[in-house]
């Protein structure tokens, strides 16, 4: 097992020292954390981590190893993009010995090999108050060499992880356009697993000029309000009448693209546990989340409703249009990992394509 002892250091000074297990190099970022028991491949390369570095509060952190490159339909089975998306990775205890039948590798192995550091023996519930009492912070995991703090929220961090060129997946009867802002595989997966063929696009493609049934906009990391482009395009989206779906990042920009104002959490929702209530309905559901921002409810325009509600706090975690075929989801119903039991807002979603197709068939 590696000694190497390595600093956590916050920006307001606090040095927390526990044994390195990950790359061997410094790194800064955001830090956050996540109240998840499973699920650390996943989590790890959603690409909505991008600039963060994750504490995890489940205290057994690799007992199970990393899956491997296995691909279907041309995107990775087991991960959620094609690389490690965190800046840096901070547990209480690593868990060196793993077992699983479709391990390949160990956690830390994973960690040198895409160049990510990741400290052990830290008190991640002492830290994990800190950060609920104080917000969320700026940290970095030093070695030797010392290293400046890095706000990951003034960079475009959506530009660094969104697809650079079309890319095309399945074979459907629906033709459907994905904004990638940082899309997490399984969601790819559950929309050409409902008849579709899905052309994912970069996040400021225009893509007004096509013809789609529907538009889908992705999960990524970030402040939403970085991103101008996608909300210009999709303004445009919204005089249309076709259906738009968005989740998570995708929730907050329909929003804003609707005239709706953002804000920063004070420490995010991050973790498979949180309860969320459809509105005007008794319906609660568990739902798998990540994300730092939210929509100011008080300022959504008079067309627009809250579909969904997180029971902890009272935050946005859902719009809909009264009269058009737009709606967004601020959890992931898409999961991975996490609890499935939104998923049935993807046929929701396809639903409304078919609709509108068969509409537009007959008039």
């Amino acid at each position: 097992m590696n000694s190497t002892k390595a600093k956590l250091i916050l920006e307001d000074g606090t040095i927390l020292i526990g044994t390195s297990f990950g790359y061997q190099g410094g790194s800064a970022g955001e830090l956050v954390f996540n109240t998840a028991m499973t699920g650390y491949p996943e989590s790890l390369t959603d690409a909505s981590y991008r600039g963060q570095i994750l504490v995890a509060t489940y205290p057994l952190i690799g007992n199970y190893g990393v899956p491997g490159k296995a691909t279907e339909n041309d995107i990775f089975q087991f991960w959620e993009s094609d690389r490690i998306q965190v800046s840096g990775l901070v547990v209480a205890e690593y868990s060196e010995c793993y077992s699983h039948w479709n391990a390949q590798m160990s956690l830390s192995q994973w960690l040198i090999e895409h160049k990510i550091p990741a400290i052990s023996g830290i008190d991640t519930r002492a830290l994990t108050k800190k950060l609920r009492e104080k917000g969320t912070t700026l940290a970095k995991i030093e070695f030797d060499k010392e290293i400046p703090f890095i706000d990951p929220n003034q960079e475009d961090l959506v530009g660094q992880v969104s697809v650079k060129e079309k890319k095309v997946y399945g074979n459907g009867k629906y033709k459907i356009t994905l904004v990638d802002c940082g899309i997490k595989n399984n969601i790819i997966r559950c929309l050409i697993n409902r008849d579709t063929i899905v052309t994912r696009v970069p996040y400021d493609y225009n893509f007004n000029n096509d013809d789609w049934d529907g538009l889908f906009l992705s999960n990524g990391p970030g402040n939403p309000k970085m991103n101008e482009a996608t909300i210009k395009n999709l303004r445009k989206a919204l005089e249309g009448n076709k259906p738009i779906m968005g989740i998570c990042l995708g929730n907050q920009l329909m929003a804003l693209a609707a005239g709706a104002d953002t804000y920063k959490l004070p420490y995010g929702h991050r973790s498979h546990n949180q309860p969320v209530i459809m509105k005007d309905t008794d319906r609660c559901f568990i739902t798998s989340q990540n994300h730092g921002f939210a929509i100011d409810t008080s300022t959504l325009p008079s067309d627009w409703d809250i579909l969904f509600e997180n029971a902890n706090d009272g935050t946005c975690e859902g719009i809909r249009h009264k009269t058009k075929p737009f709606f967004a989801a601020q959890f992931h119903p898409e999961a991975s990992g996490g609890p499935t039991d939104t998923e049935f807002l993807f046929d929701d979603f396809l639903n409304l394509v078919e609709k509108n197709k068969n509409d537009n068939f007959t008039k």
